[in-house]
């Protein structure tokens, strides 16, 4: 009889996956290039020929135009300095609320609080982990300004709920599609619906130039005041002669010129590395579909999926075995990339206890600020749910996975499910 490797047997796979590397001679091509022209960046902050940067950054942002068909891109250092200056662009105000998602990364709240306005948390809807545009409507107050809805694991959110539920309400949507560069929402890429979308180009997204990201939207104001926060604003609104000075505080947000040489060349390969993960996402879902207790990803009609993540749930009341446990079995089988639980945002220390600027509370506790949000747990249940019993996925987008690798990590589940008697012995040792 097989012994699982958690308790002495010998695991299924023996070796750990690699890191994924996106990066070829192309992008060692392009470096070199850029570093034999001397011009490493090329901004100058004031109002100048060169406040939009260099030919490398002027190439990435048009070819990013044309693959998402999107009238303006903006590249940036990072994704979190675009939702930055997304907010900034669309004249958030101090003391204003924006609807985010407790079910992504830190960054998409705290951008937030960087404009000295206030996360409210929505729920997540069960089948795809993405924000539940019947939370959203619920927690809509006189001070909402915004949504930030971001597109999790690669699967787009219900875009034109969001969408519909903000013009009902006069309110802005930023699109954080990070994790969903190439995923499509009905005939539109994720990331190109809302009134403006962010992607990632860090290291272990599906393309990638170590750190980056891009802003696009179809609006040529919002575009202007994306770039002006990229960029020194307050130095460059006199000379280009900007009237509207509403967040005109500016940061340096600026990418380099080898980053953006490298992301010319990755932009062309993204549709094949997401097929990539696609496949595998594939050949998982036929491994390990009809294992008891199991639910492998949804992608709704009309969208498709890039998976990021490949996100797993498991009903431990049903297998009478703790996420935890089911969890270790399947690491001690060698599975690299294996996780539980993801992101709380609202249970982070930062807002049970509000503090964020200083030690009195701001900018909860400032005259600016009428409304009375609570971050309590039991205001997002699903999220909550997930978190604390359900939740797991494999970092397929992190690892490079072949065709063998995934064959081995099916065989992996299986001989853990084929064995949870002695999980359940395990269990009942203590663990």
């Amino acid at each position: 009889m097989q012994i699982l490797a958690l308790l002495g047997g010998e695991p299924i796979i023996s070796k750990k996956a690699q890191r994924n590397n996106t990066i070829g001679q192309e992008e060692i091509d392009a470096v070199l290039d850029v570093l034999r022209s001397g011009v490493l960046s090329k901004f100058l902050g004031c109002w100048d020929g060169d406040f939009y940067g260099g030919p490398k950054i002027q190439a990435l942002e048009r070819a990013w135009e044309n693959y998402f068909n999107i009238k303006y891109a903006i590249a940036i250092n990072s994704a979190t300095s675009g939702l930055i200056a997304a907010l900034g662009a669309i004249g958030i105000e101090p003391g204003d609320e924006v609807i985010v998602s407790p079910w992504t990364m830190c960054a998409s709240a705290t951008s937030i609080l960087m404009w000295n306005a206030i996360p409210v948390f929505a729920d997540i809807e069960s089948e795809t982990f993405n924000l539940d545009p019947q939370s959203v409507r619920q927690n809509i107050t006189e001070y909402t300004k915004a949504i930030v809805v971001s597109d999790i694991f690669g699967h787009p959110a219900q875009l034109d709920e969001i969408m519909q539920i903000a013009k009902e309400y006069n309110l802005k949507v930023i699109e954080d599609a990070a994790q969903a560069p190439g995923a499509f929402y009905k005939n539109q890429y994720a990331g190109t619906v809302a009134d403006i979308g962010v992607f990632s180009l860090n290291y272990h997204k599906h393309i990638h130039t170590g750190e980056g990201g891009i802003c696009v939207t179809n609006d040529a104001n919002l575009a202007e005041r994306m770039q002006l926060i990229r960029n020194h604003a307050e130095a460059v609104v006199g000379g280009k002669e900007v009237s509207d000075l509403s967040n005109m505080i500016g940061f340096n947000f600026r990418m380099t010129e080898i980053e953006a040489a490298i992301g010319i060349t990755q932009l062309k390969k993204l549709a094949a590395l997401a097929n990539v993960k696609q496949k595998i996402a594939m050949q998982l879902d036929d491994g390990l579909r009809g294992l008891i207790g199991l639910r492998c990803p949804i992608t709704r009609e009309g969208c498709s999926h890039v998976f990021y993540v490949y996100p797993l749930l498991l009903d431990s009341k049903l297998l009478s075995i703790s996420r935890r446990t089911i969890v270790k079995a399947l690491i001690a089988e060698g599975i690299t990339g294996l996780a539980q639980g993801y992101c709380n945002l609202h249970r982070l220390p930062l807002y049970q206890k509000k503090i964020a600027y200083g030690k009195s509370g701001f900018p909860w506790k400032s005259p600016f600020y009428k409304g009375n949000v609570s971050y309590r747990k039991g205001i997002c249940s699903v999220a909550e749910d997930y978190y604390d019993n359900k939740y797991f996925g494999i970092e397929i987008c992190l690892y490079q996975y072949t065709k063998h690798d995934v064959d081995l990590i099916v065989q992996a589940f299986h001989k853990v499910w084929n064995h949870l008697d002695q999980l359940k012995n395990f269990s009942l040792c203590g663990e």
